[in-house]
């Protein structure tokens, strides 16, 4: 009795606003707006949902990490290998990414989470490069350097197919995203996720009140890799390809810097860190293409030093003015 109050509770703390209809407005705007260009807008769809996953794990949690990219792959090629070796189901094969990825991360969370500090840093970017290098060994299996390809995706439920413009494909991978921020929403909002804030902010007074530290977060870390392995299966199944890449410790830093760009911690970090990023990105490439990299590190370290907080930062601080 008291649990259920105490959720009710949280949740009417956390009860929805206005404001937070803009994302899905934008998302469902630009399916009309940019419908030219819906495979790009899938691809920013599913960078918000795996820097989402990141934000559970790093922002709430405080679980440092810069091999994020490991349950990101082993979502994509699960959902690959699924799709080519057993059934081309999008939605079941949606499920076997994020089962395998939780898999990996509650197996690896096991060691990772009984470090700290630089040595759960280090660690957590071993687990990406011995998941890549075994990727590539595999290639019977994953395709090695020359990537998993033959995938073929069936129509959602039997009515939606995948076309060449990404019209389906755009919904679907809006349509997870926001399952999965109304699942995130929800889980933040209760007590487990309060809890988790307050073992980020401090985790020895949270064990002096007895809170179960371990468990909460190797469960918070199973969740966030299952997660990211959704987000993995979407760009598996939207392109049909998986490269190596998508194991790789670049995939890694690069949903890092889009949680700077946009805030850690915010939920909605994510959103807008991702999308700048994301564009941001093809812009140079196309404007800059041998130097693009430069400028994103130069947005990076003035984002850093100017931008505390990120961009969500620097609205809180101006609606405090």
């Amino acid at each position: 009795m008291t649990d259920a109050i105490a959720i009710a509770t949280a949740l009417r703390q956390h009860r929805p606003r206005w404001i937070e209809a803009i994302p899905w407005i934008l998302g469902i705007g630009g399916y009309f707006v940019f419908s030219d260009q819906l495979a790009f807008g899938s691809q920013i769809l599913i960078a918000i949902l795996f820097a989402l996953s990141l934000d559970l794990v790093l922002g709430f949690a405080g679980i440092v990490t810069l091999g994020h990219a490991a349950f990101y792959g082993t979502g994509a090629y699960a959902a690959g290998i699924y799709a080519i070796h057993v059934s081309h189901e999008p939605l079941s094969g949606l499920l076997v990414a994020a089962v395998a990825a939780a898999a990996v991360g509650a197996i690896s969370g096991l060691v990772i989470l009984r470090t700290h500090g630089l040595t759960q840093l280090m660690l957590t970017l071993a687990i990406a490069t011995l998941l890549a290098e075994a990727a590539n060994k595999a290639s019977f299996l994953t395709g090695g350097n020359d990537g998993l390809q033959g995938i073929e995706i069936d129509p959602i439920a039997g009515l939606f197919h995948f076309d060449m413009f990404g019209r389906t494909g755009y919904l679907y991978c809006l349509i997870v995203l926001f399952i999965a921020w109304l699942f995130t929403r929800v889980l933040l909002a209760s007590p487990f996720g309060q809890s988790l804030v307050g073992i980020r902010e401090n985790v020895t007074r949270m064990h002096a009140i007895g809170a179960p530290v371990g468990a909460r977060l190797l469960i918070t870390y199973a969740i966030g890799a299952a997660i990211a392995g959704v987000a993995g299966g979407l760009l598996a199944q939207t392109t049909q390809f998986v490269g190596q890449s998508v194991l790789s410790f670049e995939r890694s830093g690069e949903v890092v810097i889009m949680l700077v760009f946009g805030g850690i911690g915010r939920i909605y970090g994510a959103f807008i860190g991702a999308a700048i990023y994301m564009i941001a990105q093809d812009q140079l490439a196309k404007s800059d293409p041998e130097f693009w990299n430069f400028w994103i590190g130069l947005i990076l370290v003035l984002s850093v030093l100017f931008a505390r907080g990120g961009i969500l930062g620097i609205i809180d601080r101006l609606r405090g003015r």
